[in-house]
């Protein structure tokens, strides 16, 4: 099994990054092969324009999405973006790791949606929500807040989180087509104790335990009927191969 996680903020010693590192932790446990995209520390560029190819569609007039799906029908994308992607192609579960800040991810975490989320790679016409490429694998935020849960509920200043998170959970992860799990928060993170930030580090672990364990029980049911059904066709078992 294999885990992408995009992890953006700046600063390593952040209960943020120990969000991050309890993901690569626990996975890793499991068995499981990670790539981390560390935005920051590896000074991931989150500005779109021609850089990002290395071919041209059209020299006259610059339209991003067409640049992209001209980059990957030609293998024409930044070597930056050709790292990223290769991480993200065949993971199981994308999980992302960031802050709220001002009511959304770190522009870097944009940048990355912008630039990585290609066309052609990560999308094309017809190939979107439950037809997506990536309709066999799961994406989740793991995000940090500094609000508290009652400011981040119906009542509170800022709304329900599922409201504040709704561009990444709809517009990314749901469009990619992956089944998109409920966030995890841990909120008022700089404000709370130490024993409340070990809470939630636990409880994060428990639901990456829950998590890889589902995916394994679901890949060995598609290891199962695929072998069922190879052994059909050969003429194996069942019904004879015509």
């Amino acid at each position: 099994m294999k885990a992408h996680i995009v992890y953006a903020h700046p600063e390593p010693t952040s209960f943020t990054a120990a969000l991050k590192d309890t993901a690569a932790a626990t996975l890793s446990a499991r068995g499981w092969t990670i790539a981390v995209s560390d935005l920051y520390a590896e000074r991931f560029d989150p500005v779109a324009g021609r850089h990002d190819f290395t071919t041209v569609a059209d020299p006259a007039r610059f339209h991003y999405q067409s640049e992209q799906a001209y980059a990957h029908a030609n293998g024409g994308f930044a070597p930056d973006l050709v790292r990223e992607q290769q991480r993200l192609a065949g993971s199981d579960l994308l999980v992302l790791v960031f802050p709220i800040w001002w009511g959304a991810p770190p522009a870097i975490l944009k940048g990355w949606f912008d630039r990585v989320l290609a066309a052609g790679f990560a999308y094309v016409d017809g190939r979107r929500f439950d037809t997506g490429f990536f309709r066999e694998a799961r994406g989740i935020a793991c995000v940090t807040t500094g609000g508290t849960a009652a400011r981040f509920s119906a009542d509170g200043v800022y709304g329900e989180i599922g409201t504040v998170l709704w561009p990444v959970d709809r517009c990314v992860l749901q469009y990619l087509g992956l089944e998109t799990l409920d966030p995890f928060v841990a909120y008022a993170a700089p404000r709370v104790d130490a024993a409340a930030r070990a809470g939630y580090l636990a409880a994060w672990r428990d639901r990456l335990e829950s998590i890889a364990g589902q995916a394994s029980a679901d890949a060995e049911a598609r290891g199962t009927s695929m072998a069922s059904i190879r052994a059909i066709s050969s003429g194996g078992t069942g019904a004879p191969n015509r």
